[in-house]
């Protein structure tokens, strides 16, 4: 990020992983050649994020600057800047690709092997500005219909729901989606496989979030404190689920997901494992008996935001049901240090910087 002494904006910044995130003056930020900076109106907090603080993401440097869920309006383009001016209102996805690696010349740009990440690789949207590398290829304009904080929740866990529904679990009208956690990601995925016609089961350990998700298309809620999840959708499907998603990220979570899929089903692994815990068991029995397909979701394209965004804007896709409450970024602080103790219903914004 390049820096114009001398004038300083207000950010998040944590020094030490696990450590005290306060609100301070910083620098601010200019545009390179290739990049843009924006004017963040609305910025969602993200358990990716609780994991970046806990020290769980080798990309970071400290000190850093959180947030990867952002949407604003630019103020600053670089010299190489072709598609994008100043005041366009402008989301992204989390992951930005070069555009020039044989990941992204294949389509695949949230697998980029030099890819740009804000919050991770660089300062990211708790701030009032930031600097955005790679942005020609990556920023998403956004519809008049679609205000500040709708488009901050598409960030990560929106946009990564979709693509693991979509395109990972190529999801079909009437087969079976078990969801497993209720959280953001959770919780859109939810939305979204209903949007496509499926049947789905939400799996979690909070009655508030099983009955949120029931609102929003989970036809079956189940809380894996009280019964065997896998067990029990095995016999209410009469077989299995035909697509899992592991939505929180636990070593238990995903062998269980694994584990209630029918013949031929697959899982699709989105929620991230704490330090420690990458290398999780899983039930090679029943992988090979049943004929199973392991998949991560590693984000979105921002060439597959066009039918995400048709989606919402035509209601299919009724995404402010998702949005718990909007907070300060002081709030928001406090909120992202305490989000493993997964309190709350729905996605929290900040949007008052």
């Amino acid at each position: 990020m390049v820096l114009q002494p001398g004038i300083s904006v207000r950010a998040a910044v944590y020094s030490k992983f696990q450590g005290q995130i306060t609100v301070e003056n910083v620098p601010d930020p200019s545009p390179s050649p290739f990049g843009v900076v924006i004017k963040v109106r609305a910025c969602g907090i993200c358990r990716s994020d609780w994991h970046g603080w806990m020290g769980n993401d080798p990309d970071i440097r400290l000190p850093h600057v959180p947030g990867h869920e952002l949407a604003g309006e630019i103020v600053a383009i670089g010299s190489e800047i072709r598609s994008f001016a100043v005041g366009d209102r402008v989301t992204l996805p989390f992951v930005c690709g070069c555009g020039q690696c044989e990941a992204c010349l294949s389509g695949n740009q949230q697998v980029c092997d030099r890819q740009f990440q804000p919050g991770f690789t660089a300062w990211g949207g708790f701030a009032e500005f930031v600097a955005i590398e790679y942005a020609d290829a990556n920023l998403v304009r956004l519809p008049d219909e679609v205000d500040f904080v709708t488009a901050a929740s598409l960030g990560c866990r929106f946009a990564t729901s979709f693509r693991a529904v979509v395109d990972q679990g190529m999801v079909k009208p009437g087969q079976w989606v078990a969801v497993w956690g209720c959280g953001g990601v959770g919780l859109s995925a939810i939305m979204i496989a209903r949007a496509f016609g499926a049947r789905l089961i939400a799996v979690d350990i909070t009655e508030d979030k099983l009955n949120f998700a029931r609102t929003i298309g989970a036809e079956i809620a189940i809380n894996s404190t009280k019964t065997y999840a896998d067990e029990a959708i095995l016999e209410v499907t009469g077989g299995g689920a035909h697509i899992s998603i592991d939505a929180l990220g636990h070593p238990e979570v995903l062998f269980n997901c694994v584990s209630s899929l029918r013949k031929r089903g697959k899982h699709i692994q989105v929620g991230i494992m704490e330090s420690g815990k990458h290398s999780s068991s899983i039930p090679i029995d029943k992988i090979i008996g049943r004929e199973l397909e392991i998949k991560g979701s590693h984000g979105m394209q921002a060439h597959r935001y066009p039918e995400m965004l048709e989606m919402v804007n035509s209601g299919k896709l009724a995404l402010r049901k998702l949005i718990g409450r909007t907070v300060s970024l002081e709030a928001g602080v406090i909120e992202l240090a305490d989000m493993n103790d997964f309190g709350g219903v729905g996605v929290t914004v900040i949007d008052r910087f």
